[in-house]
């Protein structure tokens, strides 16, 4: 790949700092596709001895790579995507894909495949990771910037995936707590 090109994909990987998702920040803005996989890619790396049974590298690969197609399709909420849409940011992705060289497209391409399956412990990992930190940001995030139906999601999002993972369980029960903490501070409960 030539300098040209490959700086070419980096430029349209950068509308992943643009886009924003559902999600709000602590200091009360829209967070971007970014520094949500990039808090996702750090509790990879920070769970690694947590999880010696699954390879922690292969999960942080995921977790960056995991909203790639975001540059092209931007953001939609999980309670609001469809069919459609899972299809149209898979098509988005091998279009990003294809000006790469054949080994790593080939490289990134199974590894997408393998996230959409969910049979690999590390597939089911990253999509447990993601869940849980979704639900921490919204943790984090101002309470009225949270949508009616997140008040019981965000007690509920992500416990199937984290279950099978006693750390990971353990960390999800503690957001849990957080979110029914955060509710009691809202006027009249939740």
């Amino acid at each position: 790949m030539e300098p040209k090109e490959f700086l070419a994909f980096l430029a349209r990987l950068e509308k992943l700092k643009c886009n924003t998702r559902h999600s709000w920040t602590s200091s009360g803005r829209h967070e971007s596709v970014a520094e949500h996989s990039w808090r996702l890619a750090m509790l990879a790396m920070l769970l690694r001895d947590a999880l010696p049974e699954v390879d922690m590298d292969k999960v942080l690969r995921m977790c960056l790579i995991h909203d790639v197609g975001e540059a092209v399709t931007g953001d939609i909420p999980s309670f609001q995507k469809t069919d459609a849409n899972e299809e149209t940011e898979r098509q988005a992705i091998a279009e990003l894909l294809s000006p790469l060289p054949d080994g790593l497209r080939g490289e990134l391409t199974a590894l997408f495949a393998e996230m959409d399956a969910l049979a690999t412990p590390e597939a089911r990992v990253y999509k447990a990771l993601d869940k849980l930190e979704v639900v921490v940001q919204h943790n984090e995030a101002p309470l009225d910037t949270w949508l009616p139906l997140e008040y019981e999601l965000n007690q509920t999002y992500g416990i199937p995936e984290t279950a099978p993972f006693p750390p990971l369980a353990a960390l999800r029960e503690q957001a849990r707590l957080d979110t029914l903490a955060k509710l009691a501070e809202k006027p009249g409960g939740c």
